[in-house]
């Protein structure tokens, strides 16, 4: 599910950071657990990613997003305060350092 830019907020990230054994890109930002959806849908519409599938549980969010054709997790888990996209395949880690750059506009200036 893609939403309209009309309900989108401003997204503002911390830092970013690629890690290729991972196969991720971490993301840091002022996220609330309770309000994930607040953060991720506009995370998602930025990086034209596609919601397919959202689980959550005690301590965790977990979302699969396709980005043409390709599929990620986006995960935050509340006891760490981190957030990630994953992919579970080597081949997909060009599209995490593209959705990277996808980023760099989203990120606070010092």
């Amino acid at each position: 599910m893609k939403l309209p830019s009309t309900y989108l907020k401003a997204i503002s990230l911390d830092t970013i950071s690629l890690d290729r054994s991972a196969l991720s890109l971490a993301v840091s930002a002022d996220i609330d657990f309770d309000r994930f959806a607040d953060f991720a849908e506009p995370l998602a519409a930025a990086l034209d990613c596609t919601v397919r599938e959202r689980q959550w549980g005690a301590d965790r969010h977990q979302w699969l997003l396709e980005f043409e054709g390709s599929q990620l997790w986006l995960n935050y888990e509340f006891y760490g305060n981190i957030c990630w996209l994953s992919t579970e395949r080597d081949a997909d880690f060009e599209v995490l350092e593209y959705l990277a750059t996808l980023l760099q506009p989203h990120l606070k200036v010092n």
